[in-house]
Parts: structure tokens; sequence; C-alpha cells
């Protein structure tokens, strides 16, 4: 995808920290990422590593205690997603800056990374002078997208719309609620989604019960039928 970006404030932000060093706490499930960038980082003068986070739990509990000036935010993590974390954090800390940096492109993984209030979307195959970028920006108070996701962006809003022929209640699940019907659509018993997810069965089982709830449904059957729905209607309009 090359080292092209689409920025807001982007000049400003990359000189706006003058000489003190932006705080960032990373959190990923793979070591090796985590390495790799905090090794990149270590090449600056003007960003430092303060902590890492190995899961979304780890992520919420670092913020909260370091009080970073920039979270690099992976979307896959176990227990706890990094877009679940996102709205965590953001909701005890609501000036909080967050970068999300993973692989998924999709729109809604996009969406929902915005609607949590992250401050930027960058794709893990950035070249790493955009991700040094991408970092300062968000840290001097400017949003940042990959030119894939842009693009995505741009064309979401610029595309007629039809009108989808959508539950609205899946509008109110929260993410792991979205995440753990997901799972169910695929196949996943709750004991296979507790495994995956590092939770309890319990809570899993929770989980289902506010999906129907909230879906006014009988069972799982039904509440898969209405995430196929949603799926095939977003398909018509790509």
């Amino acid at each position: 995808m090359g080292n092209r970006r689409y920025a807001c404030n982007g000049a400003a932000a990359a000189t706006a920290w003058g000489g003190n060093k932006v705080r960032i706490l990373l959190a990923d499930d793979h070591p090796l990422f985590r390495g790799g960038v905090r090794n990149l980082i270590g090449t600056t003068e003007d960003l430092e590593v303060v902590g890492e986070a190995s899961n979304g739990e780890e992520a919420v509990q670092l913020a909260l205690y370091l009080q970073p000036d920039v979270i690099v935010m992976d979307i896959r993590m176990p227990g706890i997603n990094g877009l679940e974390a996102t709205r965590m954090i953001r909701e005890k800390q609501s000036e909080q800056k967050i970068l999300i940096v993973t692989m998924l492109k999709d729109d809604k993984s996009v969406f929902m990374a915005m609607q949590m209030g992250a401050r930027g979307y960058v794709l893990k195959d950035a070249g790493e002078m955009e991700l040094l970028q991408s970092i300062r920006i968000v840290g001097g108070g400017g949003a940042v997208f990959s030119s894939d996701i842009a693009a995505r962006m741009m064309h979401y809003f610029t595309m007629p719309k039809q009108p989808q022929p959508l539950n609205p209640a899946l509008s109110e699940l929260t993410g792991r609620e979205t995440e753990v019907l997901e799972l169910i659509a695929d196949g996943y018993s709750n004991g296979q989604i507790a495994s995956r997810l590092q939770l309890s069965a319990k809570t899993i089982a929770n989980h289902v019960t506010n999906i129907l709830n909230k879906l006014q449904v009988q069972d799982r059957h039904e509440a898969k039928k209405v995430l196929r729905n949603f799926h095939e209607a977003a398909d018509l309009e790509k």
C-alpha cells in the first residue's frame, strides 16, 4: 500500500510535542510484533515505549496506571478485544488517544473502532515510517488512516445507501456481544466461545441471553439468521 496516509492536523501534530517524548503503550497479543514496534520506536528521539499489554484487560489496566500519550492497539486479542478495550479506556479517560494497528480492514471493524473513540486506523502492513508518523499525528491530537482505509471510508460515505432489511437492535449490542454473536454464527458452542475468548462459560451464557433479548429472538438459530441478513444486505451495497 506504500507510505501514503490520510491525516487531519498532521503538520501541527508532528511538531506539537517539541522536545518531550511521546509516551506509548503497546497492546498486542503477538510478542514478535510488539518487539518489532518497540525496536522501531527505540530508533527515534521523540517516541518511547512505556508499557506493553498482551490482551485487552492488561491494556485497560496499564492505560489507567501509566497514562500514556498514545496507545497502539490491536483488535484481535484474547479476552477483551481491542475494540472493547478502546471503549472501556475512553469511558474512563475521554481524552486518551488510541491508534488501532491491525490486519483487519473490513468496514465493520473500521467503523466500530471510530465509534469506540479511536483516533486512527493503520494496517499492520504499513511501512515503518508511516507507522511512526501515524503515532506522532495521533499523539499531537490529529487523526490518521491508512490509504486503503481512507478509500473504503470515502466509498462508504459517497455511495447511495439503500434501505437495509436489518434488525435495528443489532446496533444495541456491545462490542463483546457482537463478537460472541459472530462466533455463534460461525458455529461455535458456548464452551468453545468461552475457551476462545478466555472467559467463563457463565459469562458467555449471560452474553448469549443478552443477545437473544436485544434481538428479540427465541434461540441462537434465529440470532444467526438476523446476523446473516445483515451481512447479505451489507454485501449488496458493495
